[in-house]
């Protein structure tokens, strides 16, 4: 059963400080469609970038272009939104999310631009988009034994985007 609370605590700051991937996911509110009338519910993989603790209660990363706007569309329509952290190691595993809503801030009128840009991709080679800054509610911690333990080779390239499942 996990466990909630109220902000990040140093053990969740370890876990996502030291992530190379996380997800976030968020929906649009006035979207109806799902058994709760909510949805439906984009879940996006974010490698490359850190997720920055900006505080007990705020995280933000930066955004490229290459894919969907759903995060930003959906903090416009103040939709919740959650993000997820996942220990990949052998001797930790562990689950953390955090849980509250987002604002997409283009990255020039961000006032965390230099933080951002200081830890930009490399390997992505794409334009940055927005900086994603997530005021946290709550946060939860889970055991993670579901969780693969998998390494880390490398980041993807642009050349090494997939194409197969995708409109040319």
């Amino acid at each position: 059963m996990a466990t909630t609370y109220r902000q990040i605590i140093p053990e969740q700051a370890d876990l996502i400080r030291s992530a190379p991937l996380f997800f976030v996911a968020s929906v649009d509110p006035e979207l109806g469609g799902g058994p709760d009338g909510i949805g439906p519910v984009n879940l996006s993989p974010k490698g490359g970038v850190p997720l920055h603790i900006l505080g007990p209660n705020s995280v933000a990363y930066l955004d490229y272009t290459g894919s969907g706007n759903e995060t930003g569309r959906h903090a416009a329509a103040n939709g919740p939104v959650t993000v997820m952290v996942c220990s990949f190691t052998a001797s930790d595993a562990a689950i953390v999310r955090l849980y509250g809503h987002a604002r997409a801030t283009p990255l020039g009128e961000s006032p965390h631009r230099e933080l951002m840009l200081a830890n930009e991709a490399s390997d992505i080679n794409l334009p940055t988009r927005q900086v994603i800054e997530i005021a946290v509610d709550a946060t939860s911690t889970s055991c993670g034994y579901g969780v693969p333990v998998m390494e880390l080779l490398k980041e993807r390239t642009v050349a090494e985007r997939g194409r197969r499942y995708k409109d040319r």
